[in-house]
């Protein structure tokens, strides 16, 4: 009651309008829109005749604080290309967190309300990242056929990871980039959204989609349904209201 009355007096403060955010999209021929409330935006584009969207705002996962940046983007990737990388320290909690949610009798096997994040680094072999002397120290991977993880990494998608370690994943934030159900994923912890941290974040992700799409055609052409596995890897924001 008493922050009502607060609210009536005082008034709300003013939603942000990230107008920097708005001219680096406009500048790159990209859609921006404010979400309703306030809480975030959401920014559309495509990459070769394939959209792809970028949310900023409240995290969907426990493990990321204060705000999360998502990119996603439908490829039509083989339902059995599942490669999940991770920031080391990410990786190590989420094992953690499983391994006491065994122990301490809180379940007894891996069900669907986990994340994918969470359930993979059970079902899936770790990748040796031993010949990738700066990555292996600070990112972890599995994947469901380890040869097609490591040939997802090689090359510039490497690079372009070793070069983010300075920028946008300077000091192992809560880092994740995964293909599945056919789909890329970005997801990382980001609290203030300013352009140069967006373009670092979209080029990786737009290198870790042409890299996955690469390692696609060695597994063949024809894609492949990947059953539903009872959790959402994506939520959007409710933006039937832009501002």
């Amino acid at each position: 009651m008493l922050e009502s009355f607060k609210r009536f007096f005082v008034g709300q403060a003013p939603a942000p309008e990230w107008a920097d955010v708005a001219e680096w999209a406009g500048k790159r021929g990209l859609h921006f829109k404010r979400v309703h409330e306030g809480e975030g935006f959401v920014v559309d584009g495509r990459l070769d005749d394939r959209p792809w969207r970028m949310e900023w705002g409240p995290p969907q996962r426990a493990y990321i604080a204060g705000r999360e940046l998502r990119i996603r983007m439908e490829l039509k990737l083989p339902g059995d290309l599942q490669m999940l990388l991770l920031s080391k320290p990410l990786m190590d909690q989420l094992e953690r967190q499983t391994y006491e949610n065994f122990t301490e009798g809180l379940q007894t096997q891996i069900d669907t309300s986990s994340p994918e994040e969470m359930r993979w680094l059970v079902m899936f072999p770790k990748l040796n990242l031993n010949g990738y002397r700066v990555l292996r120290s600070h990112f972890g991977m599995v994947a469901s056929a380890p040869p097609t993880g490591l040939a997802w990494i090689e090359g510039p998608l490497g690079l372009h990871l070793e070069r983010a370690l300075g920028t946008l994943l300077q000091n192992d934030p809560p880092f994740v980039l995964m293909t599945l159900r056919g789909r890329a994923y970005l997801r990382t912890q980001l609290v203030d959204p300013d352009p140069a941290s967006l373009a670092i974040a979209l080029d990786l992700f737009e290198t870790a989609v042409a890299q996955a799409l690469r390692v696609a055609q060695h597994l063949g052409d024809s894609a492949q349904e990947w059953p539903s596995t009872g959790s959402t890897a994506w939520q959007n924001f409710d933006d039937s209201k832009p501002r």
